[in-house]
């Protein structure tokens, strides 16, 4: 069995799962059922001046049967006084010593106010800390949350008043409402950030309901834009996290937030740069029991790959992880159709024929059956007519030898440079 305990900038935690900020975090009691279950580290609802929550507040995106693909809340920081939330972290962290207990926080942009709550919350035993500057409704039209989040002087400037004031590990939450994410992520390491979480939920509208004309969720007829979570954002927060991981000037640990549900997402955050892993909406649609599922899966999946360490997943994949210009444009694959699997359901084939290249035949064989083919040489490799298949391994994307070496766009672009200025100097010479 592996080891599963993780060490994200000196906060340490028996495994990689964590629960975020968020409405499962909200007490002392539902900290303590979540460590109870296995989870590994908890951040504590963002604490703040208690503000007044409305209702409703959540909303979900159902999509093709599957419930939550995306979920959508209005609901903003801690709602309860700042002297209950202390006690109970007291209490929580008194009773769960090895657990990892990090508390989320939100102030106005004052140096007086980070220093004011960092010391009141240091005060009562708290492993680390983490600056909510992600959240993108509510908070965001008061000037904080995202508001502050997409400054980055502001980013590095709040950063830096917390840890004039803070002894423990500082984490900035980054909201994903920003055109690069590494300016923020930059801007969080100058003002001395120990690591950096992310992502914050993106700014969302759930729906309309078409019979009302309301908004979902809405308020007494009124709506609002949300963040959105779940699922759904996954492959957005896993970009921003790769993003971030393969920047030099970043350079500090990451704490992967983003449609986390299951072990595989996990190692997957892990691969691309994550130390460890917060998980929401899949708590909030299964309850704490999933964490079994993903402690087990992962400990298996370790064991297979020969790994002692939860922590040697970490990065291992950021390599492979660059720009489209460094993309070998010679490397080809081509598709397959196992035709003892086809079932001619001919979706492949549609897919091909009206939206893609067109290399898909229907055929008949000498006994009559209709049966499809891929002409080789007119396939580029995109991929759509595995994806639309549904039998499992009736397409396979295949690589084919190339008959060209290697080559970039970048390469390109820098040969037919040193071609254009060899053939200046060819003139001058003349």
């Amino acid at each position: 069995m592996a080891d599963l305990r993780i060490n994200l900038a000196g906060i340490t935690s028996p495994n990689p799962f964590w629960l975020a900020s968020a409405p499962p975090t909200n007490t002392g009691y539902q900290v303590q059922r979540a460590f109870e279950a296995g989870w590994g580290g908890a951040v504590w609802k963002t604490l703040g001046d208690p503000i007044i929550n409305t209702s409703s507040r959540f909303a979900a995106v159902h999509f093709n049967g599957q419930r939550v693909a995306g979920f959508n809340n209005i609901e903003l920081i801690t709602d309860r006084p700042l002297e209950v939330n202390l006690q109970e972290i007291y209490e929580t962290k008194k009773r769960f010593p090895h657990h990892a207990l990090v508390v989320s926080l939100m102030v106005e942009p004052k140096r007086e106010k980070w220093h004011e709550i960092v010391k009141k919350v240091e005060a009562v035993g708290v492993d680390g800390l983490e600056l909510n500057f992600g959240c993108p409704h509510g908070m965001a039209e008061r000037g904080m949350g995202s508001a502050s989040g997409q400054q980055p002087d502001l980013v590095e400037a709040q950063t830096m008043w917390a840890k004039e004031a803070a002894k423990t590990p500082v984490i900035v939450k980054l909201t994903p409402n920003i055109t690069d994410i590494t300016s923020t992520a930059k801007a969080a390491v100058r003002g001395g950030a120990d690591a950096i979480s992310l992502i914050n939920t993106i700014n969302s509208l759930a729906g309309v309901d078409i019979d009302t004309w309301n908004t979902i969720p809405h308020v007494g007829g009124k709506g609002s834009h949300g963040g959105y979570c779940g699922p759904a954002v996954k492959p957005i927060a896993l970009h921003m996290v790769a993003d971030c991981a393969r920047n030099s000037e970043v350079g500090i640990p990451i704490s992967g937030i983003g449609g986390i549900s299951n072990w595989r997402d996990a190692v997957e955050f892990m691969l691309m740069g994550a130390t460890g892993v917060q998980v929401c909406t899949a708590a909030m649609h299964h309850g704490f029991r999933i964490v079994e599922d993903m402690i087990d899966g992962l400990n298996n999946y370790l064991d297979e790959k020969g790994l002692a360490s939860v922590m040697d997943l970490i990065g291992k994949s950021v390599p492979r992880y660059s720009d489209w210009g460094n993309l070998d444009l010679n490397y080809a694959i081509v598709a397959k159709i196992d035709n003892d699997t086809c079932i001619n359901c001919n979706k492949c084939h549609i897919a091909c024929e009206d939206t893609s290249h067109q290399c898909i035949d229907m055929l008949t064989s000498d006994t009559g059956e209709s049966y499809l083919q891929v002409r080789e040489e007119d396939c580029v490799g995109c991929n759509l007519c595995a994806i639309v298949c549904p039998v499992e391994g009736a397409i396979t994307m295949v690589e084919v030898a190339g008959t060209e070496p290697p080559l970039t766009w970048n390469e390109r672009q820098e040969a037919i440079a040193k071609l254009g200025e060899g053939n200046s100097n060819k003139k001058e010479a003349v």
